[in-house]
């Protein structure tokens, strides 16, 4: 059984995603937190289980989805590690390319 380990970022983003959810409908956004820290639990028995991510065909990174989330990781044998969150809609490329910019000022 592989243990989680939740980046800050990752948390940082799902906040993020929740918060504007919770303007609508505070229920829907601890529904989606709850459905997301559960899809995530599974990894830890199963860490191959998740796609290989579309945009980064070439790297070690796997994705789960839990609409609208996008959860990005990476496994060894035993730890698997979550690194970030995004809403399904936006365009990975460019959410790369401007963090990118940003860590770059």
């Amino acid at each position: 059984m592989a243990e989680i380990i939740w980046t800050e970022p990752a948390l940082n983003d799902l906040e993020e995603i929740a918060n504007y959810i919770a303007l609508d409908k505070i229920s829907a956004a601890q529904r989606l937190v709850r459905k997301v820290f559960d899809r995530v639990d599974l990894l830890s028995q199963s860490p191959n289980s998740g796609r290989n991510v579309p945009e980064l065909s070439r790297s070690r990174y796997k994705e789960v989805i839990v609409g609208p989330c996008r959860i990005f990781y990476r496994f060894s044998i035993d730890t698997v590690y979550i690194l970030h969150v995004m809403r399904v809609e936006r365009e990975m490329r460019k959410y790369l390319l401007r963090d990118r910019d940003l860590k770059g000022r």
